[in-house]
């Protein structure tokens, strides 16, 4: 069973466009560090111990399961996508975002860069007017006051004001999509990937079925030979298996995501066949290519040859293990040519190479952003 922890944090901004930069800075606190319960009304506040253009100033109330260094290091990586430069000087300064842990369910922490609750959120009505607005009733640990004691009793005499402007969480889901592509290399983490957008937003799997195809393993040991008929059974086994998936939509899903596009056929073959027979084989994948239902958005997870080897080598299939550095290279060289020419298919290239979605969160997070910004 999971626990949550009810934490309290602020944040600011008095740089570029502040509504913008709060908003934003909410949704991925949304995203990456728990669930936000509550957002207090946005105040306009003073620049406080430094002068410089007024701040927008919230208070979020985070559900969440991080112990608190694990969530400090979220803030600090949030901070810095927004544009924060910390500087080592002493003092303030103008920022895009400022986020701040104020309290930790009721944890008293003292650490060289994490003190909680905050050591002077009851100095500060730029905290205490936004966080009376979501919980005037939390006790502060220490000084044993209410949030709306404290503000009653804090001695800022700073003049805040309450903006009509509201923060809204954005649903991150795919219902404006009818069909999501994820394609890349062999090793890339397309099926992997595919599989995890399916159920957790509830779209209809389509998954390329080959595992059976007679001719492969024989093509890894004798390309020249094996090439044309393993090529021409791949469409055909592609194009029956696309066809028929996506002409039967579920209702009860909101949108198809498959680990191929049947566009694939053509890039391999470029690769694999002969000239003349790569003519003849276009001809034939011309015909068919007509007839099938094209991606919304097609993603190509990019990742260099040394860590597709390093995967294809992890999942040990066999008949893949002696795949050749240059054969991955002109897979990869096939997919991005195809997709320079081809921008009617709303390409998004993803460089995974760095990225473990499977085991990091925040980086199949990151992944599911960049998806649904585009």
């Amino acid at each position: 069973m999971i626990h949550y922890k009810r934490t309290y944090l602020s944040a600011g901004s008095n740089l570029g466009n502040k509504f913008e930069n709060l908003s934003k800075t909410v949704n991925l606190l949304h995203a990456r560090a728990g669930k936000v319960v509550s957002c207090s009304p946005i105040y306009q506040t003073p620049a406080w111990g430094f002068d410089s253009d007024d701040f927008y100033n919230i208070c979020v109330a985070l559900d969440t399961e991080m112990q608190p260094q694990e969530l400090l290091d979220v803030l600090l990586q949030i901070e810095k996508e927004m544009g924060r430069v910390r500087n080592k000087k002493k003092g303030y300064s103008a920022r895009t975002i400022d986020l701040d842990i104020l309290f930790y369910n009721d944890a008293i922490i003292d650490e060289p860069d994490l003190v909680v609750p905050h050591p002077q959120l009851h100095l500060r009505k730029f905290v205490l007017q936004p966080l009376a607005a979501i919980a005037p009733g939390k006790i502060h640990p220490i000084l044993q006051k209410s949030i709306a004691e404290l503000l009653n009793e804090c001695e800022d005499k700073s003049e805040l004001v309450k903006t009509k402007l509201e923060i809204t969480i954005a649903k991150k889901d795919f219902s404006q999509f009818n069909f999501i592509a994820i394609e890349g290399n062999i090793g890339a983490g397309k099926t992997t990937l595919a599989t995890k957008i399916a159920e957790d937003f509830n779209g209809k799997l389509i998954l390329e079925r080959f595992a059976d195809n007679p001719f492969l393993p024989k093509f890894y040991e004798e390309r020249n030979r094996y090439a044309f008929p393993l090529e021409m059974s791949f469409l055909a086994d592609r194009y029956q298996q696309f066809t028929d998936d996506t002409s039967r939509p579920d209702l009860f899903k909101n949108f198809m995501v498959s680990d191929y596009d049947i566009f694939k056929s053509l890039i391999f073959a470029k690769v694999t066949l002969q000239e003349d027979e790569f003519m003849l084989y276009r001809k034939v994948f011309n015909f068919m290519y007509k007839e099938v239902i094209k991606p919304d958005v097609y993603v190509y997870l990019y990742q260099n040859t040394e860590q597709l080897l390093r995967n294809i080598h992890k999942r040990g299939r066999t008949y893949e293990q002696n795949i050749p550095e240059d054969y991955l290279n002109s897979i990869n060289d096939g997919y991005l040519e195809f997709i320079k020419t081809h921008p009617e298919i709303n390409p998004l290239v993803i460089d995974v190479t760095d990225l473990d979605f499977v085991q990091n969160k925040n980086d199949y997070r990151f992944i599911i952003d960049k998806l649904h910004d585009f």
